[in-house]
């Protein structure tokens, strides 16, 4: 029996990774995308050798651990260099996660990542999961969880694509606004995917 490739994602702080902590709680198989990106930058020689040619060998230090800080000061606000990184880093983490997928035996796995839609991974699933929240309350999440002013996190809401977009390309939305109970929907598409294999 194939298992069935499930993605999900969200916007920050809509709780994606807390919704996807509940689906972990029903022993349902997960790959973290975001998580195994950051270990596969340090031990994919495609992702190596792609950051040391793009953008010199400063990327890395001398024990081969990446340097993030400059990796990031790299990208930040420079839109080009920013799909560079990802052009190099994203086709690795899809097919890892691709491979990962093929490699499990349960009714359906989950892969949750930050940029499923944006970055094209979700053409690798069979159904995909948004997680959504009012913008207000995600604003005051990052600012709680991060540290981080209104301004800085309006910035980021606003780099990313918006709920309206992932909508059309997402086949079930979670409701994560504080008030609707989540274990309810969470479970009408844990039975819904289970109906499916």
């Amino acid at each position: 029996m194939k298992s069935i490739k499930v993605g999900i994602t969200g916007g920050i702080g809509s709780g994606k990774s807390f919704v996807s902590k509940i689906f972990k709680t029903m022993n349902i198989p997960f790959y973290d995308a975001d998580k195994e990106a950051k270990s596969l930058m340090v031990r994919s020689e495609a992702i190596v050798n792609g950051l040391k040619n793009a953008f010199g060998l400063e990327v890395y230090f001398e024990d081969g651990s990446l340097n993030r800080k400059w990796l990031s000061a790299q990208v930040f606000n420079n839109p080009t260099k920013l799909e560079l990184l990802n052009s190099i880093v994203h086709p690795v983490v899809i097919q890892d996660a691709v491979d990962w997928g093929n490699a499990q035996t349960s009714v359906y796995s989950l892969k949750e990542a930050a940029l499923l839609f944006e970055s094209g991974s979700y053409k690798t699933l069979d159904y995909t999961i948004l997680v959504v929240a009012p913008e207000e309350l995600r604003i005051d999440r990052v600012m709680k969880r991060d540290a981080a002013t209104r301004e800085e996190v309006i910035n980021r809401i606003n780099k990313q694509m918006s709920d309206e977009e992932k909508r059309k390309f997402a086949n079930f939305i979670i409701i994560n606004d504080g008030i609707t109970p989540l274990i309810p929907q969470i479970y009408t598409i844990h039975k819904q995917l289970i109906s499916r294999c």
